[in-house]
């Protein structure tokens, strides 16, 4: 009890209160509130217990088959054959991190200058060139070659064409000349590889993809009484991509009738493969749309049905820069919790006093619209049906969205009603068909 005093005192000191006086209860009493604490206790984890049980579990977040950077999350592993990357040499080259790159590159030049530095400290010593150092009647091979140290420079030197004078071959040394033919003929095939290696190398154009934007958010809306999946790509450069072209790829477990199972199955998207809308003419940012029609993979989909799917959406930009005139590609990736239904993107580009300028601030932004819960397919049967779409009215990014189901649509005519109507403009036409002749008379 000296204890509980103990600590009451110090949290009233942290409070501001003033210290007051503990009353010290009976041991009838104090056994009672410990049993009534504990009961209370017990009670408050049964229910968070309950809550817990109750409470539906958290969606599993979805490991990317592509980053939104545009890099595959796809790593291999055991692979067995690695004398495969050996034949296609300059590619491996090509594809090396840039440390190991510069690594290799200077060690191609450092071991080719050494190799035939000693083959040159070599013809040397065959002929006694290094005995007759002071023989100034004595005709080397290669004047004022006393050394291995001197063999390399002269080495370096034929290989880079440096030519300081000092060192020079004679021409009483046929092995002499037949080295240096090979040393010329060997170096210029080192210097067109790794200088070719590290040409392509600097002038890759994944640095061009930096500036090919694509939106955070996909959104889901209708367009033309049709629901369609959007998203947006933007071109940061004055220097435009030639030849743009988009497609994109439905990525999702699947299981065939047979039973089989299919991790990361890829499906096509039409994004206007069919009508030539995959061609891009990027200048400005534009919205890229997919109609969700009878061969969507989405066409049987509602709201509420999306947000149970498990699915990646891979988008690839492809073009050749204006600059250089090499393919580029631009990738970047959708999961389902970024696929939003019942958005629209903000507009970005605005009319100014002789150009059109384009707001990048505002590149990623979405506003809520009118959007119906309900399937494309659904939506499509509605109107089929003779239901009349409601008018829905243009949302602002400022304004909110009104929950809308086409399904609660007025209902179809009945037969006799249609047949009734039916008569009805039948005989306008008549009327206006007699009236028409009528006034083509003379």
């Amino acid at each position: 009890m000296a204890g509980d005093s103990r600590v009451q005192m110090d949290q009233d000191m942290e409070t501001g209160v003033t210290p007051r006086e503990v009353k010290k209860l009976p041991k009838h009493l104090r056994e009672e509130q410990i049993s009534t604490e504990r009961t209370h206790l017990r009670e408050a984890q049964i229910s968070t217990e309950r809550t817990h049980l109750i409470a539906e579990p958290a969606k599993k977040v979805r490991q990317r088959y592509v980053q939104k950077d545009g890099k595959c999350n796809v790593h291999h592993g055991n692979v067995q054959e690695t004398y495969r990357y050996l034949s296609d040499l300059f590619t491996t080259l090509v594809d090396l991190r840039w440390r190991f790159s510069l690594f290799i590159f200077t060690l191609v030049y450092v071991v080719n200058w050494l190799f035939f530095g000693l083959l040159w400290w070599f013809i040397a010593l065959i002929r006694g060139d290094l005995l007759h150092v002071d023989d100034e009647a004595w005709t080397p091979c290669v004047e004022n070659l006393n050394s291995f140290v001197s063999a390399f420079l002269f080495s370096i030197e034929t290989e880079t064409t440096i030519g300081y004078g000092y060192r020079v071959i004679t021409e009483k040394c046929p092995e002499g000349i037949v080295l240096l033919l090979v040393q010329a003929i060997l170096g210029s095939i080192v210097n067109a590889m790794m200088v070719g290696c590290m040409f392509v190398k600097i002038s890759q154009p994944k640095n061009r993809a930096e500036t090919l934007m694509f939106s955070h958010k996909a959104v889901i809306s209708v367009r033309d009484n049709k629901l369609c999946l959007m998203f947006r790509v933007g071109d940061l450069r004055n220097s435009h991509i030639v030849e743009a072209s988009i497609r994109a790829k439905l990525i999702r477990s699947q299981q065939t009738k047979e039973g089989e199972f299919i991790p990361l199955n890829q499906t096509d998207i039409n994004i206007g493969f069919d009508t030539g809308d995959d061609r891009l003419f990027l200048v400005s940012p534009l919205i890229i749309s997919h109609e969700i029609n009878e061969k969507s993979p989405f066409w049987e989909l509602s709201q509420a049905q999306m947000e149970k799917e498990e699915f990646e959406i891979v988008v690839i930009l492809e073009g050749m820069v204006e600059a250089t005139g090499m393919t580029c590609q631009a990738r970047s990736s959708y999961l389902d919790t970024e696929v939003l239904w019942g958005y629209r993107f903000t507009p970005v580009l605005s009319l100014e006093k002789g150009f059109y300028e384009v707001d990048y601030n505002s590149f990623h932004d979405i506003y809520e619209t009118n959007t119906p819960f309900c399937s494309a397919k659904e939506l499509a049967a509605s109107l089929r049906e003779g239901q009349l779409f409601p008018q829905l009215s243009p949302l602002t990014p400022d304004t909110k969205p009104l929950p809308l189901d086409p399904l609660s649509a007025p209902e179809p005519l009945s037969e006799p009603q249609e047949k009734e109507e039916g008569e009805e403009e039948g005989e306008r036409g008549e009327t206006n068909g007699l009236a028409a002749a009528l006034g083509n008379q003379p």
